[in-house]
């Protein structure tokens, strides 16, 4: 998940523990947190004055419910890394190519941590995981929009529109 003022991550491991505690799971996944390198105050183990990354999300230097955030890391034997804005931005384009989904920035953070877990052979290649993408690249077009061509204007007639078209 990404983690920025780590209330997800602190709700999602409340959730996951009550659905086991009722007997509906056998098992407890573990959790995997992502923060943004100019923006990662847990895993800098300190407030962050002034945080600075594309995933504006997640742009948070001292997160609200920090402490859930680590009990969740602890308690199920997951992790909270940083990810370069580098590679949460080749994430949301890895997002639209292959799977049609436009993701914001901070949403495509926890992909980007997952594909250099698996680079560096901290999860298994074939393994299941469960990439949770919080929020839609509507929500936060401009890292998008700063890595596309400009659209084409038109004159609004059908004549030019095919012309453009070549039909």
């Amino acid at each position: 998940l990404p983690v920025g003022n780590a209330g997800n991550i602190t709700a999602y491991w409340k959730g996951f523990r009550e659905y086991h505690k009722a007997g509906h799971s056998t098992r407890l996944p573990r959790m995997v947190g992502a923060q943004a390198e100019g923006a990662a105050p847990i895993v800098a183990g300190h407030p962050i004055a002034n945080p600075r990354t594309v995933a504006s999300a997640i742009r948070i230097g001292n997160p609200a419910s920090w402490e859930g955030a680590t009990s969740a890391r602890d308690e199920s034997g997951g992790l909270i890394a940083a990810v370069t804005d580098t590679e949460i931005l080749s994430a949301q384009i890895r997002l639209a190519n292959t799977e049609g989904l436009f993701a914001e920035p901070a949403s495509a953070a926890p992909l980007a941590l997952l594909i250099r877990l698996v680079m560096e052979g901290k999860i298994e290649k074939d393994s299941t995981t469960v990439v949770v993408l919080t929020g839609s690249g509507l929500k936060d077009p401009d890292a998008a929009l700063n890595n596309v061509e400009p659209p084409i204007e038109l004159d609004g007639d059908a004549r030019t529109l095919a012309k453009v078209l070549k039909l």
